[in-house]
């Protein structure tokens, strides 16, 4: 997804950087976004996972889902860190009828879980066979 969205952004002339786990200069591509030399920046989920604050962002957009609610809401908080001085907003865009959608709800029904745990009220922390049959059930 993000090879198409890079593409669309060459297509439409808008300047961006990109943090990928191939990316060679780290510093220098999340300094020209902090700095303001660029509007965008396209970060895979696990490059942006560690050291990173980004208090220039004002948007955060998921597009493929992570099964694991918590490295997302890291991805996020990448840019609410110490410094950030705007208001930002978190999008995040499901296709209907697809895997990502029912990643979608797994999230979900793995955040309730990690809810009732912390509360003390949790059961069990694993996946059904039926939350697995549900995943790679064909998709209408």
């Amino acid at each position: 997804m993000l090879a198409l969205i890079e593409e669309a952004c060459k297509q439409k002339k808008i300047a961006y950087v990109k943090l990928t786990g191939r990316t060679k200069k780290r510093g220098e591509v999340i300094e020209a976004f902090q700095n303001g030399k660029v509007p965008l920046f396209l970060i895979s989920l696990k490059a942006g996972g560690v050291g990173l604050n980004l208090t220039a962002a004002d948007s955060v957009i998921h597009y493929d889902p992570w099964w694991n609610p918590a490295a997302e809401n890291q991805a996020t908080d990448r840019a609410h860190r110490i410094g950030q001085d705007k208001k930002v907003f978190v999008y995040k865009l499901i296709t209907e009828g697809t895997v990502e959608e029912k990643i979608q709800e797994l999230q979900e029904r793995k955040q309730q879980l990690a809810d009732a745990l912390f509360a003390g009220k949790a059961k069990s922390s694993k996946l059904s066979q039926s939350d697995l049959e549900a995943l790679f059930e064909p998709l209408v």
